[in-house]
């Protein structure tokens, strides 16, 4: 499945880029009816990164919220950057 059906952008507000320096995960808006494995296996293959864990919330507009842990040797500050997030 193309990793961008799922994956519809990166969140980019102040807390999530202290998130992404802090904690090392990226925020991201994903696909409503997408569950946890999915949206591991299209950061991997988007970003071409390691992720360790996901976490899902549902906004109160919403929006599906995906919190990604990233393994240590690859920063999401990296990531971000080649977004234009930063």
């Amino acid at each position: 499945m193309d990793p961008y059906r799922i994956i519809k952008y990166p969140l980019a507000t102040e807390k999530s880029v202290r998130v992404m320096e802090m904690e090392n995960k990226l925020i991201l808006i994903v696909e409503r009816k997408s569950n946890k494995t999915q949206i591991k296996d299209a950061v991997e293959k988007a970003f071409n990164v390691k992720v360790l864990h996901v976490n899902t919330l549902i906004t109160g507009e919403g929006l599906k919220k995906a919190y990604v842990k990233l393994s240590p040797d690859t920063p999401a500050i990296d990531i971000a950057t080649q977004l234009g997030l930063i």
